[in-house]
């Protein structure tokens, strides 16, 4: 089997669908500290004229040691509508707005004050969209007793060697910094790293901005080219 585990993002950029569609399950890792700043409640869109814009989602405040799968969404105010907002300049240059726009309203279309649950219907949606058979679960509901993490590297390892069968571990290139192959080799499971091209893609502006949320992808291209880019990768 082939695994990949990630923390739960929000409307992800291409990379992280590449590794759920080419993996046989994506676990979504919820049990350790959020992180301000990062992805789980936010992503990048274009904005209007050049450069890039962050769409989010408010969060209630919370201690600094909160574990991801405690972090509740803010629902007080109706950020879901400024979300669509934001997304309105796509209209006047994107081929695809009003498909990606059904797809965006169903994404969001969940009644839940947990980021992790909102995210997995994100991503689910996306993933029915583009024509991914994806099989996400979120591992603090998955009952996994794993043994003790000594180092970063060891919560997949431990993860894969409690789920038994998977031979074939991906994590994005990032990884490379702190996975140590030798240990997942002895329990015979082959790592590997993902690379994604960024290939561009016409977005109908000047300057090129890449690793933009799936979002900006889905605007401007058919699912089927979307579908054959997540296979533009290397393995390092």
């Amino acid at each position: 089997m082939k695994l990949a585990i990630m923390q739960p993002y929000f409307f992800p950029y291409i990379g992280y669908f590449s590794l759920i569609k080419n993996t046989d399950q994506f676990i979504l890792f919820d049990s350790v500290q959020f992180i301000n700043h990062g992805w789980i409640e936010r992503n990048r869109i274009l904005k209007p004229g050049e450069g890039w814009q962050y769409i989010s989602v408010p969060l209630i405040k919370h201690s600094r040691e909160t574990k991801i799968k405690d972090i509740q969404i803010n629902n007080s105010s109706d950020w879901r509508d400024r979300i669509f907002r934001q997304l309105e300049h796509y209209k006047k240059r994107a081929p695809f707005y009003d498909r990606t726009m059904e797809v965006v309203k169903e994404a969001l279309n969940i009644q839940t004050n947990s980021i992790v649950q909102l995210n997995k219907h994100v991503l689910n949606t996306v993933c029915e969209y583009i024509g991914i058979k994806a099989d996400i679960h979120i591992f603090s509901e998955m009952n996994l007793l794993i043994d003790k993490v000594n180092a970063p590297d060891e919560w997949a390892l431990n993860i894969c060697k409690k789920l038994g069968g998977v031979d074939e571990y991906w994590n994005p290139e990032g990884g490379l910094d702190f996975f140590h192959r030798y240990k997942y080799e002895r329990e015979a499971i082959e790592i590997k790293f993902l690379k994604m091209r960024l290939t561009k893609y016409p977005q109908r502006r000047k300057e090129f901005i890449e690793g933009l949320s799936i979002i900006d992808m889905m605007m401007f291209l058919e699912p089927d080219n979307i579908l054959e880019r997540l296979d533009d990768y290397d393995i390092i």
